[in-house]
């Protein structure tokens, strides 16, 4: 490993000698770090500076950033905070490391999803409501004789300030014959109500109607019509006998049976069920529309009688930040802004608006729900709100704060990142995008490769001595400079007609995308890239079948992985199903699955770890005592093929199977499309909790390559790119180039400019995000596209072209 030489701008690193010395040290030290695939790791990086840590996917970086660094200030935190917590520490384990000295506490901005909900918005995320309702609170024009409301009477998600009508929720939720009878054809027995529950509760409501005296046999569509009516909306929960009939060997008793409408089933199990699986299912019987009482604004008739600058707090939570900060500048200049706490709410708002909109998030409203946010998104909120907190002497650890960012708006990122070290933070970043990667004070390098293959650190000094070290494989992007030659240039085979598309900021916008090449749709953040992208899916003339690659997890729970999720497990159970062993002991495939009870560990139901609820502290989880986490009981392990249980299987990576079923065809399909992707280090019973968008993503890829269908397929991907180092988008990019070769069709939402370099065709949005954008600035062959003067995507893409960057006079839209 390397360290910084004499012209370094920071100290020399000698190891300090006794424990006054380690408080003095401006280094945090790492010894012996061994999360993951990191083996016995030393290193040395610098309190109070900006260090980025590099490597090509699956590296070891994040186990070094996240789950040593971060994970052990979290737990010294926890282990200060009451000594009742050290039974938590010891379930969730400490992370595997000899030791850590000079870490200060942690601040962890991952871009993982908190659990999105309804009522989470970027007003939530940033405070800047609370701001909001206090300014309507004190500063508020009232109508004449109305009382002063507190603020919690301007916020929907308080009892003071909801909408009765909708509970705060802006939509009322209703359902009618044709969503809960599909098929009128159908009698009670067999169906006829698709959104009753399933099973036993199904049955129950059929035998109580059946008792009620309905009959349950004939059409739906010819029982009356007073019938249909009851049955699927009445209010009333009439209680009757229900004989069962008897069926052979069981006896059933009579029963007390309570009768509940379709309606009533559909609309208690959408508000109240805590499994998203039977909500969606009850979603698809209910039509949303918005309450007729607040008209859509969740709030209460009271908090809607205030304005301020002639405005209610809803219609101002409904503009862009750009426009409030307009609105609140007019009020701050017109003496009308009234009292002093008002010019001192309004200075607060406007200031605090400024650092959202410095990360080039300005085209966002308050009420704009946090589900609908790109991870990017979330975490430069949550960034330009630790910025206010003037929090100092923290690491802040971040996760790829550069995605979804259009390389324009990454300048504001690194004044950002500036001013959190200026503050007196040590900044680590988890970091692809190289322009980060160059301001960078101090460099952490992980690797070579992914997965076993990685999980050494190759490089820790300033990024300039990067340049030394040959097996790095950041080395090359970060010093080669060479622009980046394409596969442009394709004939399109035909093209695809969009629009005018009217929907979000999108007004009027018409387009045509080449069929058979690829194309990259370009833009700043909130320019309408994703909008138009979706209209793309909505439309397909002339498209034999469309596939959606996106970034959404491939699966909720630790039972979903890549193994499930391909089809490679089906392969792997009847392979072990086929063995003697398996065969003597009657074993079918279903045996080998962790799903169904048989041969799974019944203490944790297959999981792999058992759940410790803990009071006034997260649940966590502990391995399961009974099976050690191989999820399998005893029997079915000792079932093996070629000398490995089928859980010592699931544990190998991607690579590894690929050798280890060399001989079963079907399942070198499915793992040779893994590789081909670079996801050979994954293994292959990894939780899908613990993968990242992209490599949900490439799984999802995968899957759709060993399909091996030929031709006129159409691939939409947004952002493919995201959380790739630059060798791993190569390698993407080469498997995307070859369904064109095949006669697909691809487009991609793209930031990654040596991306958009080699495709055929670019349509670059804008000029600007949200009521700025919406526009086509300019389309056509990158080349034309990088000399349009008017795009704010031309002149890095000109760069990554090895072109002259457009000046005032040239190009046209």
């Amino acid at each position: 490993m390397h360290h910084p030489d004499a012209t370094s701008p920071f100290p020399p690193v000698p190891e300090p000698s006794a424990a006054d010395a380690a408080a003095r040290d401006p280094f945090v030290r790492v010894r012996g770090a061994r999360e993951h695939n990191l083996r016995a790791v030393d290193v040395d990086i610098p309190r109070d500076a900006l260090t980025v840590f590099t490597g090509v996917s699956g590296s070891g970086k994040s186990s070094l950033a996240f789950g040593t660094l971060y994970a052990e200030a979290q737990r010294r935190y926890l282990e200060s905070v009451a000594p009742y917590a050290r039974r938590l520490i010891h379930q969730t384990g400490a992370p595997r490391v000899g030791e850590i000295t000079g870490l200060p506490p942690a601040v962890s901005l991952e871009q993982r999803r908190s659990s999105p909900t309804s009522r989470s918005s970027v007003g939530t995320v940033t405070t800047l409501s609370n701001s909001l309702r206090m300014l309507f609170s004190r500063a508020g024009t009232y109508p004449a004789g109305a009382e002063r409301l507190d603020s919690d009477a301007f916020s929907p998600n308080t009892a003071a300030g909801a909408c009765p009508e909708c509970h705060g929720l802006g939509l009322v939720h209703s359902t009618s014959e044709e969503l809960l009878v599909p098929d009128p054809g159908l009698s009670i027995r067999e169906g006829a109500i698709a959104a009753w529950p399933g099973a036993w509760q199904g049955k129950n409501l059929r035998d109580v109607l059946d008792a009620l005296g309905h009959d349950v046999d004939r059409p739906w569509r010819e029982l009356p019509a007073a019938d249909r009516e009851w049955i699927l909306f009445t209010d009333e929960q009439p209680v009757v006998t229900v004989h069962p009939v008897r069926e052979a060997g069981r006896i059933h008793r009579p029963y007390q049976g309570t009768y509940s409408s379709a309606r009533r089933h559909v609309l208690r199990t959408f508000a109240e069920s805590k499994s998203p699986a039977l909500r969606a299912k009850a979603e698809a019987f209910l039509t949303s529309t918005p309450c007729p009482v607040c008209g859509g604004s969740r709030l209460r008739p009271e908090a809607l009688a205030v304005l301020f600058g002639g405005r209610t707090i809803a219609e101002l939570a409904a503009l862009p930040l750009t426009a409030l900060d307009e609105l609140l500048a007019e009020a701050e200049g017109d003496t009308g802004a009234g009292t002093e706490a008002g010019r001192v709410l309004v200075g607060d708002l406007r200031a605090r608006i400024a650092l959202v909109a410095g990360m080039g998030l300005g085209y966002l409203s308050l009420d704009r729900p946090t589900p609908t946010l790109a991870g990017g998104e979330l975490q430069r909120l949550r960034l330009a709100t630790q910025l206010r907190s003037g929090l100092f002497g923290v690491v802040y650890v971040l996760d790829e704060p550069s995605a979804g960012l259009h390389p324009a708006d990454t300048e504001a990122l690194l004044t950002v990142l500036d001013r959190l070290k200026a503050a007196g933070n040590t900044v680590f970043v988890v970091e692809h995008h190289l322009g980060v990667v160059r301001h960078a004070d101090w460099l952490v390098d992980v690797g070579p490769a992914a997965g076993e293959h990685g999980g050494r650190v190759l490089y820790s000094g300033p990024p300039d001595g990067l340049a030394e070290v040959a097996e790095s494989a950041t080395r090359r992007y970060l010093f080669a400079g060479e622009p980046v030659a394409g596969r442009s240039g394709r004939e399109p085979a035909g093209w695809l007609e969009l629009g005018p598309v009217h929907r979000h900021n999108l007004r009027g916008l018409a387009t045509r995308l080449p069929l058979g090449a690829l194309t990259a749709v370009t833009g700043v953040s909130g320019s309408g890239k994703s909008t138009l992208v979706a209209e793309v899916t909505a439309e397909l003339p002339g498209v034999g079948r469309l596939v959606t690659v996106d970034q959404r997890p491939i699966g909720r729970t630790p039972r979903s992985n890549l193994a499930t999720y391909t089809g490679l497990f089906d392969v792997v159970r009847r392979v072990f199903a086929a063995e003697e062993g398996a065969r003597a002991r009657g074993f079918t495939a279903s045996r080998f699955s962790f799903n169904v009870p048989g041969g799974r560990c019944e203490t944790c139901q297959g999981e792999g770890f058992v759940s410790v609820e803990l009071l006034f502290l997260p649940s966590t989880y502990a391995p399961c005592p009974e099976c050690g986490g191989a999820r399998y009981n005893v029997e079915t392990l000792e079932v093996r093929h070629r000398g490995r249980s089928i859980a010592e299987v699931l544990d190998l990576t991607v690579e590894a199977a690929a050798e280890f079923f060399a001989g079963s065809p079907p399942a070198v399909r499915s793992l040779r499309a893994l590789l081909d992707v670079g996801l050979g280090y994954l293994r292959l019973g990894q939780p899908a909790t613990e993968l990242s968008g992209g490599e949900a993503q490439r799984i999802k890829l995968a899957a759709e390559l060993q399909r091996a269908r030929r031709g006129h397929t159409l691939y939409v991907l947004d952002e493919p790119t995201t959380g790739l180092h630059p060798a791993d988008v190569e390698v993407l990019m080469r498997q995307l180039h070859g369904l064109v070769d095949a006669g697909n069709t691809v487009v991609v939402v793209e930031h990654d400019m040596a991306v958009v370099a080699g495709a055929d065709w670019v349509v670059d949005l804008g000029p600007g995000g949200g009521d700025e954008g919406g526009r086509v600035v300019a389309e056509g062959p990158p080349r034309a596209v990088a000399a349009v003067a008017g795009s704010r995507t031309a002149p890095y893409l000109a760069r990554a072209l090895g072109l002259p960057e457009p000046g005032p006079g040239s190009g046209g839209g």
